[in-house]
């Protein structure tokens, strides 16, 4: 590409900046890195502005950089958006959705609703990358990040999913072994299985003496996976406190058995898909987050039979 047009250079700016150089940018636009440097260097002489400062070791981007990066993105979305409507227009959305979640929900939720949105979206294809970590929604280059539990980034488009609960629980193996906490205070004396990460998961919320207290668990065996704590729980290792469509089958049949229901007091916990700003206006991201918010189950374990 020896011309390029104005959004083609913008474009070009903000991969620049999202992967941190002109060589990692070259390899995403197909153009040699000199020929990504010069693509900027025109954006900036006909802007008349430094857009970056360029070091031997990292680029920096000016005050008009950051401004022209926020819009640029604006302007980016808005075109794509633009040319999806009016492919849509034709048919079903189409194209490809890049989607990061966390290993329980992508286990638990995702994965089986899978095949329903591929029936009725066989024209939308899915890179999906599952982390128990947070990770740059804008830098990676993502449509919809899942996220469980509450929200730092305000920069993202937020769409509720749903929500669950959280369940204190243990299996009939360890309970036969150790004995059923009757009370708050007898957790001391049993073994718990915590979530690594999340700095208020290691306290337990119950009520003592009529009033809602956080009570502080020292964890036997922490993960930063929640899964494996609850295969941990399955096998008769210890209590633990997940979310309850993480355990939400093994409840059901009596594989885990719920603890201190009578004063276990679980907050709601947000399920929730993050999108940069314009991406929630494509067809294909709108079609999928619009399916999540259909299939994602409102878990309650108070409404479960038998409890």
């Amino acid at each position: 590409m020896n011309k390029t047009s104005a959004s083609d250079e913008i474009a070009i700016f903000v991969r620049v900046v999202e992967r941190g150089g002109f060589a990692a940018a070259a390899e995403e636009t197909g153009l040699t890195p000199s020929g990504v440097s010069k693509a900027v260097t025109r954006l900036e002489d006909r802007l008349g502005v430094k857009l970056l400062q360029r070091t031997t070791r990292r680029l920096m981007m000016t005050a008009e950089g950051e401004l022209l990066l926020a819009r640029g993105r604006d302007i980016l979305a808005a075109i794509e958006s633009t040319e999806a409507e009016v492919m849509a227009a034709r048919g079903k959305p189409r194209g490809t959705i890049r989607v990061n979640v966390g290993t329980a929900y992508a286990k638990h939720q995702l994965a089986p609703a899978l095949p329903a949105f591929r029936e009725r979206y066989p024209e939308i294809d899915l890179i999906i990358s599952v982390a128990d970590r947070r990770v740059d929604v804008i830098g990676e280059q993502l449509d919809v990040a899942i996220r469980t539990g509450p929200l730092t980034d305000s920069s993202l488009v937020a769409r509720r999913l749903g929500e669950a609960t959280r369940v204190i629980a243990a299996s009939p193996t360890y309970l036969a072994k150790f004995g059923e906490p009757e009370q708050p205070s007898d957790l001391k004396n049993h073994i718990c299985l915590t979530v690594t990460g999340f700095s208020r998961l290691p306290e337990w919320p119950l009520k003592i003496d009529g009033k809602v207290t956080p009570v502080a668990i020292k964890p036997t065996v922490s993960c930063d996976n929640a899964d494996i704590l609850a295969e941990m729980a399955l096998a008769g290792l210890g209590i633990v406190r997940l979310g309850s469509f993480v355990i939400d089958d093994a409840l059901s049949d009596g594989r885990l058995k719920p603890l201190l229901v009578d004063c276990h007091v679980s907050e709601t916990v947000p399920i929730t898909a993050l999108m940069p700003p314009g991406r929630q206006h494509l067809p294909r991201v709108r079609a999928f987050v619009d399916f999540l918010v259909e299939q994602t189950r409102t878990s309650n374990p108070a409404e479960r039979p038998g409890r």
